[in-house]
């Protein structure tokens, strides 16, 4: 790609007539699947770090006597 001022206002101007609805709708799922992925994996590293982590114990309460 040039940086040429004709390249820049081409798009700025937004996508051309000649891409199809097929095209942009392909493109539009291709990025979906790309952030599905991205964020399935970055929920696993998350759940994968605190899995390891050592959990505090609950403070223990006296026994209540009842009679």
């Amino acid at each position: 790609m040039s940086d040429t001022p004709e390249d820049h206002e081409a798009a700025i101007a937004g996508p051309d007539d000649a891409e199809t609805e097929a095209e942009r709708k392909a493109r539009m799922l291709k990025a979906g699947i790309g952030i599905g992925v991205g964020s399935a994996a970055l929920v696993a590293a998350l759940l994968y770090a605190n899995a390891h982590r050592k959990k505090k114990d609950k403070p223990t309460h006296p026994p209540i006597d009842r009679d």
